[in-house]
Protein backbone atom coordinates (compact mmCIF):
# COMPACT_ATOMS: atom_id res chain seq x y z
CA UNK A 1 0.00 0.00 0.00
CA UNK A 2 1.38 3.58 -0.55
CA UNK A 3 2.43 6.30 1.86
CA UNK A 4 -0.53 8.87 2.30
CA UNK A 5 0.89 12.35 2.83
CA UNK A 6 1.34 13.25 5.93
CA UNK A 7 -1.69 15.43 7.47
CA UNK A 8 -3.55 13.87 4.95
CA UNK A 9 -7.31 12.20 6.13
CA UNK A 10 -8.00 8.84 3.95
CA UNK A 11 -11.69 10.10 3.10
CA UNK A 12 -13.32 6.64 3.10
CA UNK A 13 -12.56 6.00 6.83
CA UNK A 14 -14.65 9.54 7.84
CA UNK A 15 -17.31 8.13 10.30
CA UNK A 16 -20.56 9.12 8.26
CA UNK A 17 -24.39 8.18 9.00
CA UNK A 18 -23.34 5.11 8.05
CA UNK A 19 -20.69 3.94 9.30
CA UNK A 20 -22.45 5.15 12.31
CA UNK A 21 -25.25 2.76 11.93
CA UNK A 22 -23.25 0.10 11.14
CA UNK A 23 -21.39 0.12 14.56
CA UNK A 24 -25.09 0.36 15.96
CA UNK A 25 -26.54 -2.31 14.31
CA UNK A 26 -23.48 -4.67 14.96
CA UNK A 27 -22.25 -4.75 11.26
CA UNK A 28 -18.69 -4.86 10.39
CA UNK A 29 -18.71 -2.09 7.98
CA UNK A 30 -20.99 0.39 6.02
CA UNK A 31 -20.90 -1.32 2.51
CA UNK A 32 -23.90 -3.29 4.04
CA UNK A 33 -26.31 -0.61 3.03
CA UNK A 34 -24.92 -0.75 -0.53
CA UNK A 35 -26.52 -4.33 -0.26
CA UNK A 36 -29.44 -3.21 1.69
CA UNK A 37 -30.99 -1.24 -0.74
CA UNK A 38 -29.61 -3.41 -3.36
CA UNK A 39 -32.02 -5.57 -1.93
CA UNK A 40 -34.64 -3.54 -1.36
CA UNK A 41 -34.83 -2.31 -5.22
CA UNK A 42 -34.26 -5.66 -6.92
CA UNK A 43 -34.71 -8.11 -4.27
CA UNK A 44 -32.08 -10.72 -5.36
CA UNK A 45 -32.10 -12.58 -2.21
CA UNK A 46 -34.83 -14.67 -1.60
CA UNK A 47 -35.37 -17.06 1.26
CA UNK A 48 -34.62 -20.63 1.43
CA UNK A 49 -31.81 -19.17 -1.48
CA UNK A 50 -27.88 -20.33 -2.27
CA UNK A 51 -25.88 -17.73 -2.21
CA UNK A 52 -22.29 -17.22 -2.85
CA UNK A 53 -20.57 -13.96 -1.35
CA UNK A 54 -16.96 -13.46 -3.24
CA UNK A 55 -14.49 -11.28 -1.12
CA UNK A 56 -16.91 -12.07 1.99
CA UNK A 57 -14.09 -10.36 4.63
CA UNK A 58 -15.13 -8.33 6.80
CA UNK A 59 -18.57 -10.06 6.84
CA UNK A 60 -21.42 -7.47 6.52
CA UNK A 61 -22.93 -8.60 2.84
CA UNK A 62 -22.47 -12.16 3.96
CA UNK A 63 -24.75 -11.53 7.74
CA UNK A 64 -26.62 -9.95 5.77
CA UNK A 65 -27.01 -12.34 2.84
CA UNK A 66 -27.53 -14.74 5.08
CA UNK A 67 -30.49 -13.61 7.64
CA UNK A 68 -32.37 -12.85 4.09
CA UNK A 69 -32.33 -16.31 2.68
CA UNK A 70 -32.56 -17.99 6.78
CA UNK A 71 -32.24 -21.55 8.03
CA UNK A 72 -33.10 -23.45 5.12
CA UNK A 73 -30.69 -21.19 2.70
CA UNK A 74 -26.88 -21.07 2.88
CA UNK A 75 -24.55 -18.46 1.83
CA UNK A 76 -21.00 -19.54 1.11
CA UNK A 77 -18.05 -16.85 1.76
CA UNK A 78 -14.96 -16.88 -0.26
CA UNK A 79 -11.54 -14.82 0.88
CA UNK A 80 -8.22 -14.69 1.23
CA UNK A 81 -8.99 -12.81 4.66
CA UNK A 82 -10.67 -14.26 7.28
CA UNK A 83 -13.66 -12.29 8.31
CA UNK A 84 -14.86 -10.76 11.88
CA UNK A 85 -17.98 -13.00 11.24
CA UNK A 86 -18.82 -16.67 9.45
CA UNK A 87 -22.63 -17.25 8.92
CA UNK A 88 -21.88 -19.65 6.73
CA UNK A 89 -19.26 -22.04 5.29
CA UNK A 90 -16.06 -20.19 4.26
CA UNK A 91 -13.60 -21.02 1.76
CA UNK A 92 -10.44 -19.07 2.77
CA UNK A 93 -8.38 -19.27 -0.70
CA UNK A 94 -8.01 -16.11 -2.96
CA UNK A 95 -11.31 -15.54 -5.66
CA UNK A 96 -8.70 -15.72 -8.56
CA UNK A 97 -7.71 -19.37 -7.10
CA UNK A 98 -10.79 -20.90 -6.07
CA UNK A 99 -12.33 -23.72 -8.84
CA UNK A 100 -16.25 -23.71 -9.24
CA UNK A 101 -16.18 -27.15 -7.70
CA UNK A 102 -14.82 -26.08 -4.28
CA UNK A 103 -17.62 -23.74 -4.61
CA UNK A 104 -20.22 -25.91 -5.52
CA UNK A 105 -19.23 -28.46 -3.12
CA UNK A 106 -19.15 -26.15 -0.49
CA UNK A 107 -23.01 -24.82 -1.51
CA UNK A 108 -24.42 -28.09 -2.07
CA UNK A 109 -26.39 -27.34 -5.43
CA UNK A 110 -26.27 -24.47 -7.83
CA UNK A 111 -26.28 -20.93 -6.90
CA UNK A 112 -29.13 -18.69 -7.01
CA UNK A 113 -27.05 -15.00 -6.40
CA UNK A 114 -23.38 -15.37 -6.27
CA UNK A 115 -22.46 -11.29 -4.82
CA UNK A 116 -18.88 -9.07 -4.90
CA UNK A 117 -18.24 -6.08 -3.58
CA UNK A 118 -14.87 -7.29 -3.95
CA UNK A 119 -12.15 -4.26 -4.56
CA UNK A 120 -8.34 -3.68 -5.08
CA UNK A 121 -6.34 -1.64 -2.92
CA UNK A 122 -6.13 1.69 -4.22
CA UNK A 123 -2.97 3.64 -5.29
CA UNK A 124 -4.32 6.79 -6.57
CA UNK A 125 -3.81 5.86 -10.16
CA UNK A 126 -7.54 5.93 -11.52
CA UNK A 127 -6.88 3.95 -14.77
CA UNK A 128 -5.27 1.43 -12.74
CA UNK A 129 -7.20 0.77 -9.82
CA UNK A 130 -9.97 0.86 -12.60
CA UNK A 131 -8.54 -1.75 -14.81
CA UNK A 132 -7.00 -3.60 -11.59
CA UNK A 133 -10.73 -3.54 -10.06
CA UNK A 134 -12.55 -4.81 -13.30
CA UNK A 135 -10.19 -7.96 -13.48
CA UNK A 136 -11.34 -8.98 -9.87
CA UNK A 137 -15.15 -8.27 -11.20
CA UNK A 138 -14.20 -10.69 -14.47
CA UNK A 139 -13.10 -13.41 -12.38
CA UNK A 140 -16.34 -12.59 -10.37
CA UNK A 141 -18.30 -12.91 -13.61
CA UNK A 142 -16.78 -16.51 -14.84
CA UNK A 143 -17.04 -18.25 -11.55
CA UNK A 144 -21.04 -16.88 -11.52
CA UNK A 145 -21.07 -18.15 -14.65
CA UNK A 146 -19.94 -21.84 -13.87
CA UNK A 147 -22.06 -21.78 -10.56
CA UNK A 148 -25.62 -19.94 -11.27
CA UNK A 149 -28.58 -21.62 -12.18
CA UNK A 150 -30.67 -20.82 -15.20
CA UNK A 151 -32.58 -17.50 -13.93
CA UNK A 152 -30.12 -16.91 -11.35
CA UNK A 153 -28.37 -12.94 -10.12
CA UNK A 154 -25.29 -11.58 -10.37
CA UNK A 155 -24.44 -8.61 -7.81
CA UNK A 156 -21.07 -6.96 -8.46
CA UNK A 157 -19.02 -4.15 -8.17
CA UNK A 158 -17.56 -1.91 -10.64
CA UNK A 159 -15.32 0.98 -10.78
CA UNK A 160 -16.14 3.24 -13.26
CA UNK A 161 -14.05 4.14 -16.57
CA UNK A 162 -13.92 3.62 -19.78
CA UNK A 163 -13.95 -0.15 -19.62
CA UNK A 164 -16.97 -0.68 -17.62
CA UNK A 165 -19.15 -0.25 -20.42
CA UNK A 166 -17.82 -3.54 -22.12
CA UNK A 167 -17.93 -5.65 -18.83
CA UNK A 168 -21.66 -4.24 -18.95
CA UNK A 169 -22.01 -5.75 -22.71
CA UNK A 170 -20.07 -9.07 -21.34
CA UNK A 171 -23.44 -9.41 -18.62
CA UNK A 172 -26.05 -8.99 -21.30
CA UNK A 173 -24.94 -11.61 -23.58
CA UNK A 174 -25.85 -13.98 -20.30
CA UNK A 175 -28.53 -12.27 -18.34
CA UNK A 176 -31.92 -11.10 -19.35
CA UNK A 177 -31.84 -7.79 -17.36
CA UNK A 178 -28.97 -5.60 -16.33
CA UNK A 179 -28.76 -2.36 -13.96
CA UNK A 180 -26.16 0.12 -13.08
CA UNK A 181 -26.62 0.92 -9.37
CA UNK A 182 -25.00 3.94 -7.51
CA UNK A 183 -26.81 3.16 -3.36
CA UNK A 184 -26.98 5.65 -1.08
CA UNK A 185 -24.15 4.40 1.01
CA UNK A 186 -21.44 4.88 -2.47
CA UNK A 187 -19.34 7.71 -0.75
CA UNK A 188 -19.30 10.76 -3.01
CA UNK A 189 -15.93 10.66 -4.27
CA UNK A 190 -16.15 7.29 -5.19
CA UNK A 191 -16.22 5.88 -8.67
CA UNK A 192 -17.73 2.83 -7.90
CA UNK A 193 -21.19 1.39 -8.89
CA UNK A 194 -22.88 -2.12 -8.93
CA UNK A 195 -24.22 -3.89 -11.64
CA UNK A 196 -27.16 -6.04 -10.44
CA UNK A 197 -27.94 -8.89 -13.20
CA UNK A 198 -30.76 -11.12 -13.37
CA UNK A 199 -32.01 -13.29 -15.30
CA UNK A 200 -29.30 -15.92 -16.13
CA UNK A 201 -29.26 -17.76 -19.43
CA UNK A 202 -25.74 -20.59 -19.28
CA UNK A 203 -23.42 -19.75 -22.23
CA UNK A 204 -23.81 -22.86 -24.67
CA UNK A 205 -20.22 -23.13 -23.82
CA UNK A 206 -21.15 -24.71 -20.44
CA UNK A 207 -20.59 -28.20 -20.26
CA UNK A 208 -23.92 -30.88 -20.20
CA UNK A 209 -22.62 -32.24 -17.05
CA UNK A 210 -22.33 -28.63 -15.51
CA UNK A 211 -26.06 -27.62 -16.64
CA UNK A 212 -27.04 -30.37 -15.60
CA UNK A 213 -25.66 -31.14 -11.92
CA UNK A 214 -26.61 -27.18 -10.88
CA UNK A 215 -29.74 -26.99 -12.90
CA UNK A 216 -32.83 -25.50 -10.43
CA UNK A 217 -33.72 -27.93 -7.87
CA UNK A 218 -37.63 -28.17 -8.94
CA UNK A 219 -36.84 -28.34 -12.33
Amino acid sequence: MGRRRRGSQNPYRRADRFTQRAHAEGYAARSVYKLTEIQRRFQPLRRGGRVVDLGCSPGSWWRYAAQIVGPGGIVVGVDIDEPQTSPGPLILRSVLEVTPGEVHAALGGAADVVLSDMAPRTTGDTFGDHVRQLELARSALQLALALLRPGGAFVCKVFDGEEAPSFVTELRRCFGRVKRVRPEAVRQRSREFFVVATGFTPPPDRSPEAAARRAPPDA
